[in-house]
């Protein structure tokens, strides 16, 4: 386990989580079980590979949120580390809760246990396809990666042409800084390989499609009822990944400088 934890959601701040979860579930999404855990309402959906929480409550979102045991532990040594929380909630009779936000403002949410139940295993992709990347917007990719590597050492891919895109593996799930300004805000990537699946769930449910957004050459972008970008992409643009062993030094990756 890296030493922010193991993932667990892709979490999204909703004002009507029924009509998130409807949206979700109409794209072809499953929804877990949830635990008590939370005091506000909160729902959670999967396509089989990614887990998206839906809580109708106030916070920086959305945000990557991971699970570490003994989170009291980890967070002094976080501190310790140089790392500012936003909000820390920690103690005997509390849900233990800590937030805090990478060099470009990415909201990041650690909690100490997990808040549903089930087996992604037991889902099959939506509509949207396979899910394969959590983009972050960054203005300076390698900056934001020397922030990234304490937390998740292990990178996947890196790309400097037409723009800085580094992916690495953020507790079990593939994230990736990119320095497109076509990125709005934390978003999810999909390569969908049935398009006319694709349109005809949208124009049955009455989603809109935004066509050629921009981003890293995605057909399509569909906004979820509280904004997140879902992008949609014929193949994986940054090809078949390379993977370079737990280090915090950016010098081992090819052609790319460190600051």
């Amino acid at each position: 386990m890296s030493s922010i934890g193991r993932f667990l959601e892709f979490s999204v701040r909703t004002d009507d989580i029924l009509e998130s979860l409807s949206f979700f579930k109409l794209l072809g999404f499953g929804e877990r079980e949830t635990s008590d855990a939370w005091n506000h309402k909160y729902a959670v959906v999967s396509d089989g590979a990614l887990s998206i929480g839906l809580h109708e409550r106030e916070f920086d979102a959305p945000a990557l949120t991971f699970v570490k045991p003994e989170l009291a532990k980890r967070a002094r040594k976080m501190t310790d580390g140089g790392i500012d929380f936003s909000y820390l909630q920690l103690g005997d009779e509390a849900f233990n809760e800590l937030r805090f936000r990478d060099r470009d403002r990415n909201p990041v949410m650690m909690v100490e246990a997990r808040t549903y139940t089930g087996d992604d295993e037991d889902d099959n992709d939506s509509v949207l396809g396979t899910w394969f990347e959590l983009s972050l917007p960054s203005k300076d990719a390698v900056r934001g990666a020397h922030f990234w590597a304490p937390l998740a050492p292990v990178i996947l891919n890196v790309r400097e042409e037409p723009t800085m895109h580094m992916r690495f593996d953020a507790g079990g799930v593939p994230v990736g800084l990119s320095e497109s300004i076509a990125l709005e805000g934390p978003s999810l990537c999909f390569r969908c390989t049935d398009r006319a699946a694709l349109n005809e769930a949208c124009e049955r449910h009455g989603f809109e499609l935004d066509m050629y957004p921009g981003y890293e050459g995605a057909f399509a972008v569909l906004r979820s009822p509280d904004g997140v970008g879902l992008y949609l992409f014929d193949e994986d643009f940054l090809g078949e990944g390379i993977v370079v062993e737990e280090s915090s030094d950016l010098s081992e990756f090819p052609d790319v400088a460190t600051d």
